[in-house]
């Protein structure tokens, strides 16, 4: 079958690989139909998460035709079409049981950490979905039927960025007349100002340094943008125009964001995790008494993180990755409903053949790309 696989720093391709086969009893093989890039697919390439060998392919939000089931496999059978959330979670251990579906203890043979499809070695060596194929273990847990009358596009984000974007917005407890700033206009910030905008936020100000994402946030009724090349220091005018700083921060850049000189030796080192230009525009950025919900993904170690900003302020710190599984069957209710559509951020519809192609432009910011769907 064909695949986006790893080639090493900056560089995918797409290869001729093994097509996967039935491992477990409870494991099934799903013919893809629609897969996309996420921004966090970039941090992989940037040589920024551990033990990525080449050759691995890569894709974590993946939907399509189940094809073969294992003789365990209950929820779902041949025909069905599904999308796979995610996280890798087998859904009887204590943190699933807890609906901390992204911490399972048993998913992961390499790490304390939970796993995830296409994202290393370190993230449990999960082969991943821009492919024609994919096996998808623990399948009594993790895939989801939806309707035939929902098309591949309304429902493919339910497998990442749908439930991350929603999780961010009520993991930072936004409210009924809240004002809340974004950090970070690619797809899954966009979500979340949609989100936040859902929970009848009073004042939503978006924040980022690409012309065109912030173009595109400026389409939501309502929404204030503020470009970071703009302004000297980005977190003291978002306190500034805020009389105060914002209820609710929700950073939707991560790992990847803007690096000082010094951040970029030490997180070549390894000595640090990458940027963390975000967390420092939150500090400011948040109102006394205020919360921060870190949704981005970030590494390991942060030298000089600004601990004491908040910790004098009574700032509340929430973070992680999203159990998505939790949110499935809420979100798809919406789309049913006609009550969200997440749609409007697919910039570039293209073929799998394509994904050299894909990851160029959306890395590299080119021909207006917000969100690419690869299609097998």
């Amino acid at each position: 079958m064909k695949a986006v696989v790893y080639g090493g720093i900056n560089d995918v391709k797409v290869k001729n690989v093994a097509d996967p086969e039935i491992k477990k009893d409870d494991d099934i093989i799903v013919k893809i139909t629609s897969t996309a890039i996420c921004g966090s697919d970039l941090h992989l390439i940037h040589g920024m998460v551990p033990n990525m060998p080449h050759g691995f392919i890569l894709g974590h939000e993946t939907m399509g035709i189940v094809e073969e089931t294992g003789k365990d496999v209950q929820k779902v059978k041949k025909g069905d079409r599904v999308i796979v959330p995610f996280p890798i979670a087998c859904g009887h251990c204590w943190y699933c049981e807890h609906e901390l579906w992204s911490q399972c203890d048993n998913s992961n043979p390499h790490g304390e950490v939970g796993a995830i499809f296409g994202y290393s070695e370190t993230y449990g060596g999960y082969d991943g979905g821009q492919a024609e194929y994919i096996r998808v273990p623990y399948a009594n847990v993790g895939p989801m039927v939806v309707p035939d009358e929902l098309t591949d596009e309304q429902v493919l984000f339910l497998t990442d960025i749908l439930p991350t974007s929603y999780w961010g917005v009520e993991n930072g407890g936004v409210k009924k007349d809240d004002t809340v700033v974004v950090l970070g206009c690619g797809p899954v910030g966009l979500l979340t100002i949609k989100w936040a905008a859902f929970q009848d936020a009073r004042r939503i100000i978006a924040v980022d340094c690409v012309d065109y994402r912030l173009e595109h946030a400026r389409g939501y009724s309502g929404v204030e943008v503020i470009n970071l090349k703009d302004h000297d220091n980005t977190g003291e005018y978002i306190k500034e125009i805020t009389h105060g700083g914002a209820d609710v921060v929700i950073d939707c850049v991560g790992l990847d964001g803007k690096m000082s000189a010094f951040e970029k030796i030490e997180t070549a080192l390894k000595l640090q995790g990458g940027s963390k230009s975000a967390i420092e525009i939150a500090t400011q950025a948040v109102r006394k008494g205020g919360t921060v919900s870190l949704v981005g993904v970030y590494g390991s170690k942060y030298n000089l993180f600004p601990l004491g900003d908040f910790f004098s302020r009574n700032i509340t710190l929430k973070m992680g990755q999203c159990p998505a599984h939790k949110y499935v069957n809420r979100i798809l209710n919406l789309i049913e409903g006609g009550k969200f559509d997440a749609t409007d951020i697919i910039t570039h519809r293209l073929s799998l053949d394509q994904g050299e192609h894909a990851y160029e432009i959306f890395d590299k910011k080119e021909d207006n790309c917000i969100k690419v769907v690869l299609k097998p």
